[in-house]
């Protein structure tokens, strides 16, 4: 891998599983991280979806040591500097521009762009991007698409994200160019809401141990 995909690529170890994560409240960030981590999944996305994602960026990167917290649904420069700004140590898009190319090509922080067509795939690999997500991954034709992409675009790795859950992850690990996957199925609203922190815990420590199939 190149420069800044391969410091993602460290940052996110042996982890099978980022947590795609939609905080609606900041006061729940930490508790929520820290569940995470301590079920084996210290790297986690915070989607800039809500009006408290940043400070609930602010908030993790500031007061859970154990985590590795990054920004999602960044789609231009303006939020790309402020996720950075709030202690984000990479950055997630849905899909790729050139603004955004420069952005990332400006910062430290490594940028994880959506791509899907062999076209925007090629892009990303020219701008020295080789660590991509794969989204929406089950309606852009999933592991049969991927595996199809392997040989024309060998030095291309993706997170697949979009439609993965525990029902089909392992399935999307055996693909030789996946690296991992993103879900948001280890933290589902509900239990966020209700503070179910330990049931939260152990759904993180099964997704930590999942494995291709």
């Amino acid at each position: 891998m190149t420069g800044k995909s391969e410091k993602l690529f460290s940052l996110l170890g042996n982890q099978p599983v980022i947590p795609v994560l939609k905080v609606k409240s900041a006061a729940a960030a930490v508790p929520l991280a820290r569940a995470l981590a301590k079920g084996g999944l210290r790297l986690i996305e915070i989607t800039l979806r809500t009006p408290d994602a940043l400070e609930a960026i602010r908030r993790v990167a500031g007061e859970v040591e154990d985590a590795v917290v990054g920004a999602g649904t960044v789609l231009n420069p303006k939020q790309f500097d402020e996720a950075a700004k709030a202690g984000s140590k990479f950055i997630v898009s849905p899909g790729l521009t050139g603004s955004l190319i420069s952005a990332a090509a400006a910062s430290e922080v490594p940028l994880l762009p959506g791509a899907i067509t062999p076209s925007e795939i090629m892009v990303a690999l020219e701008a020295g991007i080789d660590f991509l997500k794969f989204f929406p991954a089950e309606q852009a034709g999933g592991t049969t698409f991927l595996r199809s992409l392997a040989s024309p675009l060998a030095a291309a790795r993706f997170c697949p994200t979009g439609g993965i859950s525990a029902l089909n992850a392992e399935e999307y690990l055996a693909v030789p160019n996946v690296v991992c996957v993103g879900g948001s199925w280890v933290a589902p609203d509900d239990l966020v809401r209700d503070g179910k922190w330990d049931v939260i815990e152990s759904l993180a420590r099964h997704a930590s141990a999942l494995k291709a199939i």
